[in-house]
């Protein structure tokens, strides 16, 4: 029976495990005679892969988490929400390294509706009732809105729940069956000086299988790249390296550590050695350099890519840091 299973999907014999004949058969180029549709082979590949993967591979960088401290009111948590637009937000102490569970945006609904609904039933306009007589007395149910304290910290409301921690070494298969057993949907990737590293949710889990998923609240438009008037380009920093070969050809391939990133703010780190700061000017592929236009202390967030100029840097002055002097476009000269 197994034979004939065998010749079904198309498999050859002999063959070292039905693991070796599967990935030999959701090949790019293989025979299509197994009868997977093309959505089928990719989830296939994505689920053989699935023990390759880490936690550390999947998870949210540390600069891109959205977290809220434990004493914030809950106006302001309300305002957080709606900017983020997460269902889930990691709820610390002092610091993200000090993390003391989550909160749900369903359970704050639930908490201020449960509120509302109790300043709302019985008195004042929630009750009408004739003087003596409890069989004409009604009970309107309503919603006292105004009547909601905001001001109130979100650690004495009793929203917080508990959140996985993780290493960043972690098989993500293993992650995913922990989520589904303990019915927590987030992890916090933990570094080994116990600091927090990274987030992952299980949507994240699950679009390492299915592909990315976007809701509604998702934007449409990701990560770009767009040209200038003058002939530059803008763009993220978090498009991906292919993309930029797509735009600009097969000489950002060839550049050194390009095969090591993924995307182009990887690339430029890379190439500095560090977290180049704005203003910062690197040299690009033959006949391109990158001008940092965003950045933070962690990443960069947006650059410029421009054909080479014939600047050269002025003759620096003072402390560097590590990685050499930082070239910006406030120091250039032009050469003559």
């Amino acid at each position: 029976m197994f034979e004939r299973l065998r010749a079904f999907l198309g498999l050859k014999q002999p063959s070292y495990s039905l693991r070796d004949d599967l990935e030999e058969v959701l090949e790019d180029g293989a025979p299509t005679s197994s009868d997977f549709t093309p959505e089928e082979r990719a989830m296939l590949k994505n689920i053989l892969g699935l023990r390759t993967l880490r936690v550390g591979d999947v998870a949210v960088p540390r600069a891109d988490i959205v977290a809220v401290a434990k004493d914030i009111r809950i106006g302001e948590l309300l305002k957080v929400f709606a900017n983020a637009v997460h269902s889930r937000l990691v709820v610390y102490g002092e610091t993200l390294d000090d993390p003391v569970g989550m909160v749900h945006i369903r359970d704050l609904v639930a908490y201020l509706t449960n509120r509302a609904s109790q300043t709302g039933e019985g008195g004042g306009k929630g009750a009408e009732a004739g003087a003596g007589d409890d069989s004409r007395r009604t009970r309107r149910a309503g919603y006292d809105v105004a009547a909601l304290d905001l001001s109130e910290p979100l650690a004495e409301t009793g929203l917080l729940r508990h959140i996985l921690f993780v290493p960043p070494s972690m098989p993500a298969i293993d992650l995913l069956v922990k989520m589904q057993a303990t019915r927590v949907h987030l992890a916090l990737v933990i570094d080994e000086y116990g600091g927090s590293d990274g987030l992952v949710s299980i949507e994240d889990m699950v679009e390492q299988v299915v592909g990315d998923i976007e809701d509604e609240h998702d934007d449409e438009i990701g990560p770009s790249i767009t040209q200038e008037p003058d002939g530059s380009w803008i763009a993220d920093a978090r498009v991906g390296l292919d993309e930029v070969r797509e735009t600009f050809g097969e000489a950002f391939a060839s550049m050194e550590g390009a095969e090591d990133v993924d995307t182009l703010g990887g690339l430029l780190v890379t190439l500095a050695g560090r977290v180049p700061v704005r203003g910062e000017i690197l040299p690009g592929p033959p006949g391109y350099e990158f001008e940092v236009l965003d950045a933070d202390p962690r990443r960069v967030k947006r650059l410029k890519i421009a054909p080479a100029s014939d600047r050269i840097p002025a003759e620096p002055a003072g402390e560097f840091p590590p990685g050499g002097p930082a070239r910006t476009s406030d120091d250039m000269v032009v050469r003559s």
